[in-house]
């Protein structure tokens, strides 16, 4: 190598992966929505990034407002590297909010509120509403299994408030929650009538000297007043089970 000859070293972008779609930029499109071979952290599917270049067009134009598309395929074969694409392409203030069906079915609520809540999430907006609860100390809890070991279980609880004590019956739902959450006598707990959701508020002062249910951790509240049943303001959503991919 001669001495006038010089090395030209060039600088190379590092991007770190955090996630599994997280190295993806756009949909790697040349100005004629044409594929590129590899780009923007995508590879392969050439026709079907062309085809939501075409969407992502549209969309631009304001010619696909309130609607939208559907990607089908097989599992692994892109269909979420693309719609992360078809975000990225439309700018960062674009969001992205990405679900599983497991994650639907699994919630204590309805699937259509669960998808409008994630809507929300995905765009910033946190909405007040009202909803309906049944906030009390529990006195007593009945449930009866079926005999033959199959069926839903049904069931009893006693609530009480400093002026009120009723009786309600429990679906296999509820009763489902009341295991998952390890209600007991001497719990203060509400129950969202509209989603059947069992929120544990803590350990009823009268109760504080039961010391073989309470432990170091255990938190102590008033037992409610007034009705049984009651409005209650709520800002939505509040999801945990929403992430991005």
């Amino acid at each position: 190598m001669a001495d006038g000859d010089k090395i030209e070293v060039r600088d190379i972008t590092r991007i770190e992966r955090i996630g599994a779609h997280s190295h993806i930029r756009g949909l790697g499109l040349d100005d004629v929505l044409e594929a590129r071979a590899v780009s923007q952290g995508m590879v392969g599917q050439k026709d079907a990034r062309r085809a939501a270049g075409v969407v992502v067009q549209m969309v631009r134009e304001g010619k696909i407002a309130g609607r939208c598309i559907l990607l089908a395929g097989e599992p692994s074969t892109g269909k979420t590297a693309i719609a992360v694409g078809m975000a990225q392409a439309l700018g960062t203030e674009t969001p992205f909010t990405s679900m599983s069906g497991s994650e639907i079915y699994s919630l204590e609520m309805s699937k259509t509120e669960a998808l409008s809540q994630a809507l929300r999430k995905s765009i910033g907006v946190r909405i007040k509403e009202e909803t309906e609860i049944i906030e009390g100390e529990v006195v007593e809890i009945q449930i009866d299994r079926p005999a033959t070991g199959t069926g839903q279980k049904i069931g009893k609880v006693t609530l009480k408030t400093t002026e009120m004590e009723t009786n309600y019956d429990l679906g296999n739902k509820i009763i489902e929650c009341f295991m998952k959450e390890k209600i007991q006598a001497g719990d203060v707990i509400t129950i969202d009538k509209a989603s059947g959701k069992v929120t544990k508020l803590g350990r009823s002062f009268t109760r504080a000297r039961d010391y073989d249910a309470t432990g170091a951790q255990t938190r102590f509240v008033q037992c409610p007043e007034g009705e049984l049943q009651k409005r209650k303001e709520v800002y939505c959503p509040e999801l945990p089970y929403v992430n991005s991919a």
